[in-house]
């Protein structure tokens, strides 16, 4: 089989997720998230006599499907769609991240950040580990994560979805500007 080496328009899954959202609404009264699914796992797995997790999680099945086919998703577009070429980066920015160390590009992250041997490393510990647990706690503190609000939320005119937003693009531009620049010359 031939792999395709051109990306697909970048619009290709704004369309798709914008005709996702109405249909979740319209034929199943579903919301959009993905981050609601690790309570539903919790709820699956441990015992149902803490208050948090005493819900019937049996009507959220179709999130597992969801998540499912997320996973099922990546794989064929990594199995099929990859190239295996090096990502093309801006010389600009390959410019700037050569100045934290980041010089490869083979696969679709770098490999100096995101590989098990960066992850015994001070920077990879508090960018995985680190970054991981604070995007779970926000996720749960805000009540849902950014796909949940900034997709399904705004979509439906929730005020605290629009704070949501607002509060992780705030805190996206802080990351990448002033706090991501001092974790990468750990």
């Amino acid at each position: 089989m031939e792999t395709i080496t051109q990306p697909w328009p970048w619009y290709t899954a704004g369309i798709i997720i914008g005709l996702i959202v109405p249909a979740l609404l319209i034929l199943g009264n579903k919301h959009f998230g993905i981050s609601a699914n690790l309570r539903h796992a919790c709820a699956v797995c441990l015992p149902s006599n803490i208050p948090f997790f005493k819900y019937d999680w049996r009507k959220e099945t179709w999130n597992f499907f969801f998540v499912g086919g997320i996973l099922v998703g990546g794989i064929i577009s990594t199995l099929y769609l990859g190239s295996g070429e090096a990502v093309i980066v801006h010389p600009d920015l390959a410019q700037e991240l050569a100045s934290y160390g980041i010089t490869d590009y083979s696969g679709m992250v770098p490999a100096q950040l995101f590989s098990f041997e960066s992850l015994f490393t001070v920077r990879g510990l508090v960018m995985m580990v680190g970054g991981g647990f604070l995007v779970g706690f926000g996720a749960r503190y805000a009540g849902g994560c950014t796909s949940g609000h900034a997709i399904m939320g705004l979509s439906d005119l929730q005020w605290p979805s629009l704070v949501a937003t607002i509060c992780f693009m705030i805190g996206g531009f802080i990351m990448a500007n002033f706090i991501l620049p001092f974790i990468l010359h750990l």
